[in-house]
């Protein structure tokens, strides 16, 4: 089964070498900065955030992928710094990206704009030593550890009210060709982003949040469309239907004051792959702020 994984994981890869595909997050409504540089400062504190998801559930050598992320305010630049790392492995293949953001914030009528460029580093790897060039009969797939890297550029726009936020974003600006140490050439292609969100109060202690999450590289797409029920800004539950893929269970908690913990869980319907679990957990460490600001931030628990 190992041998089995090790061989479609190639597969897959080298498919992505001329059409490489984003890190895939179920809940996307809580890292934000991972795909929009735009989102950096827009919070009323230090907000730092980690993700860890695990696909294929159940075989040996599944794709993982873990986020962190820590954005803030900063005055004195009138906007804001993130920084953001993304990991991920698929059996004896990973991919790393590391993006340092800058977001001028700027009021706009009754809400904030933030206007971001983001800028890092792309690394793809691979451990060959797992694979067995006789068994699969391609002697091009290395037999030892196989690297490369490359410059990355992101832009993006994010605006929010208090019962509004929507954001337009891409990555890979240059397309940036990563050539390996071994001469293969991985072209990551650009992305476009769109999310948008929204909060409606149906009581005094319950809260409505529907939202939406558009991934493309221009040749495929990807739509997620959630909605999150969340109960005295403490608890949240709900639903998130990814088209053509399957559904996502969501809940969560806020454990204490300011720190929450999230959950997810993608029940697939492809009869290809297996469900996906994911776990968040996201923590603010409140900061003054410019008070004529401050009315403009979204205190909203999501």
């Amino acid at each position: 089964m190992k041998q089995t994984i090790l061989l479609l994981s190639f597969a897959l890869f080298f498919t992505e070498l001329s059409a490489q595909q984003d890190a895939q997050f179920s809940q996307n409504m809580f890292n934000k900065l991972a795909n929009n540089p735009g989102f950096a400062g827009s919070n009323q504190a230090i907000s730092a955030t980690g993700l860890f998801r695990s696909q294929w559930t159940g075989f040996e050598g599944a794709p993982t992928t873990t986020n962190l992320s820590i954005h803030a305010p900063i005055d004195r630049i009138h906007g804001g710094l993130g920084l953001s790392v993304i990991t991920e492995e698929i059996a004896s293949f990973e991919n790393t990206s590391i993006h340092l953001s800058y977001a001028y914030q700027t009021q706009l009528g009754t809400g904030q704009l933030g206007i971001g460029l983001s800028l890092g580093m792309y690394q793809s790897g691979l451990d060959g030593s797992n694979l067995n060039p006789s068994q699969t009969g391609d002697a091009a797939i290395p037999t030892g550890e196989a690297m490369g890297n490359a410059f990355d550029l992101g832009a993006g726009l994010y605006y929010n009210t208090q019962d509004v936020y929507f954001g337009l974003s891409t990555a890979h600006i240059t397309e940036p060709a990563i050539d390996w140490s071994d001469g293969q050439t991985q072209q990551l292609k650009q992305h476009y982003f769109l999310i948008a969100g929204s909060y409606h109060e149906l009581t005094s202690s319950l809260s409505l949040n529907p939202s939406i999450y558009l991934k493309s590289d221009g040749s495929s797409s990807q739509l997620d469309i959630n909605t999150n029920l969340i109960y005295n800004n403490k608890l949240w539950g709900g639903v998130s239907y990814r088209i053509d893929d399957g559904i996502v269970l969501l809940t969560g908690l806020e454990i204490m004051k300011d720190l929450k913990l999230g959950l997810a869980y993608d029940v697939v319907l492809s009869e290809i792959a297996t469900n996906s679990f994911e776990v968040m957990l996201g923590y603010n460490f409140n900061i003054k702020v410019d008070t004529q600001l401050k009315k403009y931030k979204n205190p909203r628990f999501l």
